[in-house]
Formats: structure tokens, sequence, C-alpha cells
């Protein structure tokens, strides 16, 4: 018997209900795992209230997760019955086993469990992406990371100083700017009683700075873009406080550039897949970035994770256990 959370309707976090699943045999291209660990991140969020909406309803929701392989369907050869693997780009982790493509798959070294790859995989990915990608951070940059303290800011404080880049973390707490700063952020700005134009200002000496990224969404939008210099680039990878409203593109000025990417994108192919978490892994296992899994909550009670997701009460990761 398997069970799962399976999402009926849009809606708060009571909509997450426990139940049992089917799960069936993996068909061509298909692996099926039993996990040990799954994510939690916003963009769950954004699928369970409907922002990001979904083919079908009911769906079992979750983009992260890491496990065994306990079955391989027809023209499956890259991985066999009792290989380690994890992902971060597929939705149906919010269960104890659960169908994958085979191509969304990567196999999962000896040193890093499942917890850290199921804490990983989504924040770690789209951290890599935005700094090594989107925008090619390198020693010299200056860059604001709203939300320093979540699960993406802090592999990204970590990443940044590795880098040799100069990081500028917002946080709402002075709780969570001790946190950000044990993770490597030179500066913290703690939002609640603190202007976060004005202070990158100050610490830019009126530069600004060279990229700013945004998961935040409508309440730091328009002014994170007072905060870059000229020709810098914003952006937009996440909505935690709602999405960014409709804009002319005359607020770009300075001759700013505006980016939307996500991960999905800079994933698509297995190879760009591959590389991506293998540049994450490489990070993790040489101690350059130490994933923080900060709280834990059995699979069942996903609805109580959530809300403290939202009620801004986490810090670093949060993984279901399974």
């Amino acid at each position: 018997m398997v069970h799962g959370i399976r999402l009926h309707a849009v809606g708060g976090p009571d909509r997450l209900t426990w139940e049992q699943i089917e799960v069936g045999a993996p068909g061509p291209g298909e692996v099926r795992i039993r996990q040990r660990a799954a994510g939690l991140n916003y963009i769950d969020v954004y699928h369970r209230t409907g922002l990001y909406p979904l083919a079908n309803l009911p769906a079992v929701i979750g983009m992260e997760g890491a496990g065994d392989v306990v079955a391989v369907g027809e023209g499956v050869t890259s991985f066999t019955v009792g290989d380690r693997v994890a992902y971060g780009t597929e939705l149906g982790g919010y269960a104890e086993e659960r169908l994958i493509k085979a191509d969304r798959l990567v196999k999962l070294p000896d040193g890093i469990s499942y917890e850290t790859a199921a804490a990983a995989m989504l924040a770690g990915m789209t951290a890599r992406y935005l700094l090594r990608e989107t925008y090619k951070v390198g020693p010299g940059t200056v860059l604001l990371f709203h939300a320093a303290a979540g699960g993406v800011g802090l592999i990204a404080c970590q990443w940044a100083k590795a880098l040799g880049a100069t990081l500028i973390g917002t946080v709402s707490t002075d709780e969570k700017a001790e946190i950000a700063r044990a993770h490597g952020a030179h500066h913290v700005i703690v939002t609640s009683r603190e202007d976060f134009v004005q202070r990158v200002r100050e610490i830019t000496d009126g530069e600004g700075c060279h990229v700013v990224y945004d998961g935040i969404g409508k309440d730091t939008f328009p002014r994170s873009l007072d905060c870059l210099r000229r020709k810098g680039l914003w952006v937009s990878f996440g909505n935690a406080s709602g999405p960014v409203p409709p804009f002319e593109l005359t607020q770009l000025k300075g001759s700013l550039f505006a980016a939307r990417p996500s991960l999905m994108a800079y994933t698509a192919t297995h190879a760009e897949l591959d590389e991506n978490a293998q540049d994450l892994f490489q990070m993790v296992l040489s101690g350059a970035i130490k994933i923080s899994v900060n709280q834990t909550f059995a699979l069942k009670d996903t609805a109580e994770a959530h809300r403290a997701l939202e009620a801004r009460k986490t810090t670093g990761s949060t993984v279901l256990t399974i």
C-alpha cells in the first residue's frame, strides 16, 4: 500500500490530503522509485494555490526528491534496480513511491544523503543556473539576493562567496540575518527596519549592483530596479509575495536588463540537467556548500509544512521525511 499527498482542488494548505495512491509499473523510458525524502519549495505553494495552474486535478504535487530505483521500464539503460537517484524538476514528489521519466533523474553520489539531495536539488540547481548562467558571477561582481536566508538564498550565499563575489542579502529578521552572514553574505539588510534601496546605495557607495536576484516578487518590485547600476540585470525568479505586476519597459531606466528564467528551461535536456546537478554535487562534496536542512516534517504533515513556509517561519531548506 502506497500513500501520498494529493491535491483535489486549489486553495489553502487544508487542500493537501494524505491518502492511498496507485503507482503502476514503469512504462517505456520510465523508472519507479521508492522515495526516502522529498523537498519543500515555494513552487509547491504556487501549484497548490493555482498561481501555476496544473494540467489535471487531482494531482500529487512536489517537484523534488531522492530515493532508490525499484523498477525500470523498457528502454531504460542508464539506471538499474538499487541505484540511488535524485531529481528536482518533475511533479509528483509528495509520495512514498512514484514513476518518473529516466531522463529527469540523476545518480546520487554515495557521499550525499537522501535528505541532503531532497533539500538541495531544486534550490541548489536554481542557485547554480542563476549564478553561473543567467549572470556569470565572478570576482568583482556585486549582487543583491532577496530572501538570503531561504533555501535558494543560503546556497547562493555560499556559492557567491566561493566565486569571489560580494553578496548583499535581504532578510526579514535579525535571526535570519545572522544565518545569512554565517553562510557567506557580506552585507545583510533587515527589511523590517531598514530600507533596502537606501542601504544598497550606502554599501555600494552609490554605484548599485551588477545584478539583483528577486524571488520575492510583488513586494520588492519595482524598488529592486533602483538597486541596479547602469546596464545592470534584474532577475525575477519567484513570487513569494505574489506575482510582479505588468510594467512599462520605460521603467528599465539606465539601460537595465530584465530576465524571467526558470530551472526547467535551464535543465530541458538530460545533458543540461546532469551538468547542473554534477556541478552542485561537486560543490557540496568539496565542502564549499553546506546544505542547511533546518526543518523536517513527516510526509503526512505536508500541510503543516506549507503553513510554516508561507508564514516565513522557515530558514534554509525543509525536508519531508518518508
